[in-house]
């Protein structure tokens, strides 16, 4: 049985229709990649998916269950989503680390934050820097491993390497191929970048809010 299942998923702003009637089901475990044109509606069946926006009509389900009849707070711990461009709040990389035990009421984890940092090429002493100081790369490495110090059931890829150099690419990308392998999480991904794309188990191609391959 799938984990999500799309159907007849419709998405209209401003009387434009951006999601034409798009049905697809996604497999638990699944490394699923949405591929297509700027503008052709990728981003905003992330957004969906996250409950960030509202469809206009159709049916969303996540293990059996429609969307709308999860808790937003609760889906969102098992739904994450990542963002293009990463959004830090706080002052320091520890703020933004904490924050996911702060809403689960837990205690911080300094442990296991640190080894996520390792994993990524960033030391101890990141967990105390301003976030100010930080580089887009590792902004961005600090909000993937925000976004997974619990592991989600889905994650939710939204080009998040597109302004990245190599190198950091390759950081994230190492990292999250070793975590698939080792995990049963779900990825979909939203990605431009052709060695990105083969580590997907499958294609969607999308083109003027239609699935078109």
């Amino acid at each position: 049985m799938p984990i999500l299942s799309i159907n007849n998923l419709v998405y209209e702003a401003q009387c434009n229709r951006i999601i034409d009637n798009i049905s697809f089901d996604v497999y638990e475990g699944e490394f699923l990649s949405i591929v297509g044109p700027s503008g052709s509606g990728k981003s905003t069946i992330l957004k969906i998916l996250s409950t960030l926006i509202s469809k206009t009509s159709g049916n969303i389900s996540y293990n059996k269950k429609a969307l709308e009849e999860y808790n937003p707070s609760d889906l969102r711990k098992e739904i994450s989503y990542c963002l293009q461009s990463p959004v830090l709040f706080g002052k320091t990389v520890m703020d933004n680390l904490s924050f996911p035990y702060e809403i689960r009421n837990e205690k911080f984890d300094t442990e296991k934050a640190v080894k996520f940092l390792e994993n990524v090429g960033l030391s101890e002493d990141y967990l105390y820097k301003s976030i100010n100081t930080l580089s887009g790369g590792e902004k961005q490495r600090v909000a993937v491993i925000r976004n997974i110090l619990f592991q989600p059931k889905v994650l939710l890829l939204d080009e998040i390497t597109s302004g990245l150099d190599t190198g950091n690419r390759d950081i994230i990308w190492n990292w999250l191929k070793e975590i698939k392998n080792n995990t049963n999480m779900t990825i979909i991904m939203i990605s431009h970048n052709e060695k990105e794309l083969e580590l997907a188990d499958r294609i969607i191609k999308i083109k003027d809010g239609k699935i078109v391959d």
